[in-house]
């Protein structure tokens, strides 16, 4: 479980095709504090660490078995050489709750259609499949490329959603979502209390 904070971003160092693809990914973390099988969400995505190391000038990496399944759930300039992650660690039992509820399964993937500055901040629009308009609504959360943020506005039209969130500067620096551009392919996860709420109400009406 994590809370969309984001702690690193880390750098794809390699890419390995094999049964999965291995991704070996550099990060600024303490990696003699990451056992091996620990769980790491890289933009979004919670990965399971099968191997690790420390670099000599300082940092270390970590490597991930990415599944076929994962690969065709995300945009796919997510896993290739030199590409910027959002690092978040599994959150422990006493650590602060400071953004919502994340698990790190992603639901989609949205497209980038606006980005403009909003006084300080960085107002960035997106595109989801309708399927997801449900789980959307005006000042909920949302997890966008792994991080915790609050959704702005809601627009439905036809077989598309359309939704908007501000980026402080702060996330914008801390993240790689200052760096987003229109066009862009980012990863959703919507709120898991607003899943489980959608199932309860399909539940009731069958009563």
């Amino acid at each position: 479980m994590f809370t969309g904070i984001i702690t690193d971003i880390g750098t794809v160092r390699s890419v390995e095709a094999r049964g999965d693809t291995r991704v070996v990914v550099d990060t600024a973390f303490d990696t003699t504090t990451v056992d091996l099988g620990a769980s790491i969400a890289c933009s979004g995505v919670c990965l399971t660490v099968v191997d690790k190391g420390q670099h000599e000038g300082g940092g270390g990496w970590f490597a991930v078995d990415v599944s076929h399944e994962t690969l065709s759930r995300t945009p796919g300039d997510q896993w290739q050489d030199g590409a910027r992650l959002n690092l978040e660690r599994a959150m422990k039992l006493g650590d602060e709750l400071g953004g919502h509820i994340v698990t790190g399964h992603v639901d989609g993937v949205a497209d980038v259609v606006d980005v403009r500055p909003d006084g300080d901040s960085r107002r960035i629009g997106f595109r989801v499949p309708a399927d997801l308009a449900p789980f959307l609504a005006p000042k909920g959360s949302v997890t966008v490329d792994g991080v915790s943020l609050t959704v702005n506005e809601v627009s439905d039209q036809g077989d598309q959603t359309l939704f908007a969130v501000n980026v402080i500067p702060h996330t914008q620096a801390m993240t790689t979502l200052g760096a987003l551009n229109q066009g862009a392919r980012v990863n959703i996860e919507i709120d898991v209390l607003a899943r489980y709420l959608k199932r309860m109400e399909a539940y009731r009406g069958q009563a």
